[in-house]
């Protein structure tokens, strides 16, 4: 797999105070509304090798939207599992999925890219025991997942794994 390998179950000391700071109510408005639209222009203007949150691992994810087919860019936090890139659907503990996930359950092949490193990959929704385990490890990992759960109300987070596709993987230059 071309996108660089991020171990779940060993976060570095600025990770975790990355990751708290993230998870403050202030940065979590503050990244559902505007955020995530200035990290998509910085992944992209610095070919992935730089995103807002400095510290935590990004990934930009290229899909087509569910209704209009319109490419669409959103910046997702990952780590890996298996040779499969792992996101979650949290949108920051909101009542509603994001709508990245509603297109990738539409249109499940995709474009990731992080770190210099461009790949076509497949979607694919966790569910049963493999979804608990790979929550299990994002909430180890970034443990504002577990208060995203809680926000989230009645809504089950979805665990969205990605698989590389033998087709067009390129080096971004």
């Amino acid at each position: 797999m071309g996108i660089h390998e991020v171990e779940p179950t060993a976060p570095s000391p600025l990770f975790k105070a990355g990751a708290k700071l993230m998870g403050t109510e202030a940065a979590r408005r503050f990244l559902k509304r505007y955020g995530w639209r200035i990290d998509r222009a910085v992944i992209k203007l610095t070919n992935g090798h730089l995103s807002m949150s400095l510290v935590l691992p990004e990934v930009l994810l290229t899909h087509a939207g569910a209704k209009t087919g319109k490419q669409r860019s959103t910046p997702l936090t990952y780590f890996t599992d298996r040779g499969r890139v792992i996101t979650i659907a949290s949108n920051y503990g909101g009542e509603r999925h994001p709508a990245w996930y509603h297109n990738i359950k539409a249109n499940p092949r995709v474009t990731l890219s992080a770190r210099g490193y461009t790949g076509t990959f497949v979607a694919e929704e966790m569910t049963g025991p493999e979804r608990d385990r790979l929550f299990d490890l994002a909430k180890q990992f970034v443990p504002n997942y577990a208060d995203y759960e809680q926000m989230a109300g009645g809504r089950r987070i979805p665990v969205v794994a990605f698989t590389e596709t033998t087709h067009n993987p390129t080096p971004s230059g």
